[in-house]
């Protein structure tokens, strides 16, 4: 049985561990190739994209594919609908592996924002010092803002068109809580930019802020393919694929 993991996130790659080494298993993971060093999962691994849509479809039809598994990240939306057409197509299995979004809760001071560029819209009322965790693409929604000042956390270095007023972190997640307080009082942020992600990698940025008063602007998760079943964790998903092996995984996660 071959399995193809698009991945890339933490989720892709435990996924990857779980089903690794399973006997009549085949495993591929393919990653989009946008990290210059990623952590690789193990098994088979591919990276670039497929050439959207059809190219997807017959790489599935080539490579005799029984299942697959969309462990994105939340905001790699396009892949996602390319994932969900190309499955319909081939007539192979799919399941979204997808982290819960992030729930505000009593304290937090959040203000939603449907796109980067809303977000944009809203920092002047909120802050000078921005600290931004969008990573290091998209960051031209920002560059128009001359009178703010950014701390831009990516694991690659961006490229312009960028804020003028910017110092770059190049950090990988997961983050300690303690880092995150540290950081915001070092650095004098006061206000917060953040995709909802979800998450517990990169969450604690969001009790720092809470704890610090500082305004965080969350963007909204994009638009995901209606009708596809969804693992919400990567032993749901192990149980998913091992479920089609006829195999007994033993007790469903709780």
């Amino acid at each position: 049985m071959h399995v193809l993991i698009l991945g890339g996130t933490t989720e892709a790659r435990r996924l990857a561990e779980l089903l690794h080494g399973a006997p009549g298993l085949r495993l591929t993971s393919s990653l989009a190739g946008r990290v210059a060093s990623p952590r690789l999962p193990p098994g088979e691994v591919r990276v670039g994209g497929f050439g959207g849509t059809e190219g997807l479809t017959a790489w599935l039809r080539d490579k005799a594919v029984d299942a697959l598994i969309d462990a994105t990240h939340p905001f790699a939306g396009t892949i996602s609908f390319h994932a969900a057409r190309a499955a319909a197509t081939a007539h192979v299995p799919l399941l979204a592996l997808r982290r819960p979004g992030w729930v505000p809760v009593a304290g937090d001071r959040w203000h939603e924002a449907s796109s980067l560029e809303e977000a944009a819209g809203l920092l002047p009322g909120l802050g000078e010092r921005v600290f931004l965790t969008t990573g290091r693409m998209g960051l031209a929604a920002f560059a128009g803002l001359a009178d703010l000042w950014f701390l831009v956390r990516s694991v690659d270095a961006p490229e312009p068109p960028h804020p003028p007023r910017m110092e770059v972190l190049l950090d990988r997640g997961p983050f300690t809580l303690d880092g995150e307080r540290e950081l915001l009082r070092r650095h004098r942020v006061d206000v917060l930019v953040t995709k909802d992600s979800g998450g517990a990698a990169t969450a604690p940025k969001l009790t720092a802020a809470r704890e610090a008063g500082v305004p965080v602007v969350v963007v909204r998760r994009p638009k995901s393919p209606e009708g596809v079943p969804v693992a919400t964790t990567p032993e749901q998903a192990a149980r998913w694929v091992t479920d089609r092996l006829g195999r007994s995984p033993g007790p469903r996660p709780t």
